[in-house]
């Protein structure tokens, strides 16, 4: 028996992503897109989301697209107190422009406090909707500082996406 497969070609890309943004008084904790109750906030321009800011950094590099500070700087004021969530959607539709679309994303967070496991279902219900893809394409992980000096001054974050072409489907 004689099987014939027809594979249309796909280019794959990934990217990774980094950010980090000390806690201070008076702020408000969003990460992941969710508002968690915490005694202090991310310090930033926009709402300080470093979850999202590294996965945009990773989508934007993955597709060749300039990073997020070139796209949305800090010291413009369009930017000041903007939700990250719809800096996210506007730089994915470039991704998409671009003619790549997300495969999956992998993101660690770095912190003390909160605890993640808390909110990751609800991080990744967020994500995969602003990214529309399905939920299992989307993973957050927790890790800490393990005692390191200034860890429970600030959170990070970690994103690796893939990307693939969608040269084949248009």
């Amino acid at each position: 028996m004689i099987y014939n497969f027809v594979v249309s070609e796909c280019r794959y890309r990934v990217g990774v992503g980094f950010d980090s943004h000390a806690l201070v008084s008076g702020r408000v904790l969003i990460l992941g897109g969710v508002k968690i109750e915490h005694s202090k906030g991310l310090l930033g321009h926009s709402d300080g989301d470093v979850v999202i800011h590294s996965l945009i950094d990773a989508l934007l590099g993955a597709s060749g697209l300039p990073d997020i500070g070139e796209l949305y700087p800090s010291d413009d004021d369009a930017y000041k107190g903007i939700s990250s969530l719809s800096l996210l959607k506007s730089a994915y539709d470039l991704v998409l422009k671009n003619g790549y679309e997300i495969v999956n994303a992998d993101i660690t967070i770095i912190a003390n406090e909160p605890k993640i496991s808390n909110f990751k279902g609800v991080m990744i219900d967020t994500i995969s909707s602003k990214l529309r893809t399905e939920r299992d394409n989307i993973n957050i992980k927790g890790k800490t500082f393990e005692g390191i000096d200034g860890g429970c001054e600030s959170i990070a974050s970690i994103s690796v996406v893939m990307l693939k072409s969608m040269e084949g489907e248009r």
